[in-house]
C-alpha cells in the first residue's frame, strides 16, 4: 500500500509513503504512534472513523501527542481531501479537525501538501 498525493491544481502526483500501517482497531488508534521510538521516513499510519452517529458526516478527531517522542505531521481527510494539516510537537502537540481519515508521518513528510489537496491509499 502507498500514500499520494495529488495536488489539487493538477499537478502530478507524488508518493508520500511506502510503508503504510493501517489501524484498524479502536486500541490501535488510539494508541496511533505512542511508545514508539521512532518513525520511519517513508511511514504512514492511517487511520479511518465512521460517520458521526447523531448528524452524519464526519465527526471531530482529536489527534494527542502524549508519549510520543517525535513530532509528526497529520493530514485530516474527509472523503480523500485535506481538510486540515498540522505539525505537532512531541509529547505536548494538540490537534482538532473534522474527519473520516486521518493520517500520520513523520515531520516534513507532508511539506508541499495543502488543503483542498486530495490525499489517498493505493493498493499495490
Amino acid at each position: 500500500m502507498r500514500v499520494v498525493h495529488e495536488p489539487a491544481g493538477g499537478d502530478e502526483q507524488r508518493v508520500l509513503a511506502t510503508d503504510v500501517e493501517v489501524a484498524d482497531s479502536t486500541l490501535a488508534q488510539a494508541k496511533g504512534l505512542m511508545f514508539r521510538e521512532s518513525v520511519p521516513e517513508d511511514f504512514a499510519l492511517v487511520m479511518d472513523f465512521q460517520e458521526g452517529l447523531l448528524f452524519g458526516g464526519p465527526s471531530w478527531q482529536t489527534v494527542h501527542m502524549l508519549f510520543v517522542p517525535e513530532p509528526i505531521d497529520v493530514v485530516w481527510l474527509v472523503d480523500d481531501e485535506i481538510g486540515k494539516t498540522a505539525r505537532l510537537s512531541p509529547w505536548t502537540g494538540v490537534g482538532v479537525a473534522k474527519a473520516n481519515r486521518i493520517i500520520e508521518f513523520p515531520a516534513g513528510g507532508v511539506d508541499g501538501v495543502a488543503v483542498g489537496d486530495v490525499v489517498r491509499t493505493v493498493e499495490d
